[in-house]
């Protein structure tokens, strides 16, 4: 047995002090295991967090290692290389909510991080994780941008790193993954075929840390900080609303479980939040799951433009579906007309450029105001998870100059009806 799966020498990950099964609760030591051997339902990071207090955390770095009393990390975590990825900016977007007809809508806009997505947040935690376990390589399936995400944290880190993606993938993905000179390998097939192949190939190399299959536990705790920040920028305190786009369905369940701990700890009041799920039609097992009142999710193949999102048989979709039904939100999808007219309205109302998946959440999140599932006089928050350069193929041949004209103020003038 390698370095990478000694599991008996004592590791730092700060508070985190053990893992627990999410159907069962069985309990086991810390670990690069994904999956309880006792019920076979996915393993989660159980914490003791001691005294966390708002001024500490105000006084930490601008990078999401200000909250590393409440993630699975080192206590010296960022003293070690990495992308210091977080404390993106928290948009009010009054004029994206005049043209929606609500009262008040924050933008969470991930796309000011590193390699900009959100990914950049798991990746740094699960490289924090990877590097206690003794592990020496970074690798993941991806859609995109968790390639992108784990390739350049490898290239900071000094680690090497293998990264696993559909040949379809957008090209701009490609080569902002590529150009990190790590291993990039293409496969024929889909997510879920792409999935698979690294679930196999992680158990074959064990000095390899799959930053989604065997430190999936401690990689999916990256997205809790995604609530810390967005409760800390709103004056330490939870949104009424919040809509999250659904692929695999972590980020969801994170979110929900970073605003609950905060309510534990007593840094934010315990006021009530609903969170809504959003999801593309062409890859929506979640959404048709909550529409027809059921408990589990059954898989699909996906085909829409909003590639980010598209996994077929989402690990974490009962989940979500249980996060939905207790907070009170919803779940819904849109199609892919929809989701490029969601990105240009983001666009020109705000001046924020988002991806596929950003359309689809704001997207979504018009059509359950229009179906009157979102509270228009509650303070709402949607989450940005990547910037549109990555998708320009979804707009392209859509959008483009109003006019072709020569040198000339007249010409110019003409256009504009002047």
């Amino acid at each position: 047995m390698t370095a990478a799966l000694e599991t008996t020498k004592s590791v730092d990950l700060g508070p985190a002090v053990e893992l627990v099964s999410k159907e069962e609760g069985h309990r086991q030591p810390l670990a690069p295991e994904f999956v309880s051997p006792e019920d076979f339902s996915p393993l989660e990071v159980a914490y003791d967090f001691g005294k966390v207090r708002r001024e500490d955390i105000e006084s930490g770095p601008r990078n999401i290692w200000r909250y590393k009393k409440l993630l699975p990390v080192p206590s010296n975590v960022e003293e070690t290389p990495n992308t210091e990825p977080g404390c993106t900016r928290l948009v009010r977007a009054d004029r994206l909510a005049k043209a929606l007809g609500v009262k008040r809508i924050w933008v969470k806009d991930d796309t000011g991080n590193p390699t900009h997505s959100f990914k950049d947040r798991v990746v740094a935690v699960a490289l924090a994780a990877a590097r206690e376990f003794g592990f020496d390589t970074l690798a993941c399936p991806s859609t995109g941008n968790l390639a992108n995400a784990v390739a350049a944290a490898a290239a900071r880190a000094g680690w090497q790193s293998v990264v696993l993606i559909p040949s379809s993938l957008e090209r701009a993905k490609i080569l902002t993954t590529a150009v990190y000179d790590g291993s990039l390998i293409a496969v024929d097939g889909n997510y879920d075929d792409v999935n698979r192949l690294a679930t196999q190939l992680a158990s074959e190399h064990e000095s390899w840390a799959f930053v989604n299959v065997n430190v999936r536990p401690y990689y999916s705790e990256g997205s809790k900080t995604l609530a810390f920040e967005v409760a800390e920028q709103l004056g330490w305190r939870r949104p009424e609303q919040i809509v999250v786009p659904i692929a695999s369905g972590s980020q969801l369940t994170k979110v929900d479980k970073g605003f609950r701990e905060l309510g534990q700890l007593g840094l934010v009041d315990e006021s009530p939040y609903k969170i809504f799920g959003a999801q593309a039609t062409g890859c929506s097992p979640v959404s048709t799951a909550f529409r027809n009142g059921h408990d589990v999710v059954q898989p699909v193949k996906p085909d829409t433009i909003a590639r980010s999102l598209a996994i077929g048989n989402p690990a974490d979709g009962p989940y979500v579906l249980d996060t939905v039904n207790r907070t009170g939100g919803a779940i819904e999808d849109v199609s892919d007309e929809e989701v490029v007219e969601g990105i240009r309205l983001l666009a020109r109302t705000e001046g924020i450029f988002t991806e596929t998946a950003g359309g689809v959440t704001v997207a979504t999140a018009k059509k359950l105001i229009e179906a009157g599932k979102l509270d228009p006089d509650a303070e709402t928050v949607l989450l940005i998870t990547g910037d549109g350069l990555k998708t320009l193929d979804a707009v392209e041949g859509k959008i483009g100059p109003k006019a072709t004209v020569p040198p000339s103020a007249d010409a110019v003038r003409k256009v504009l009806g002047y």
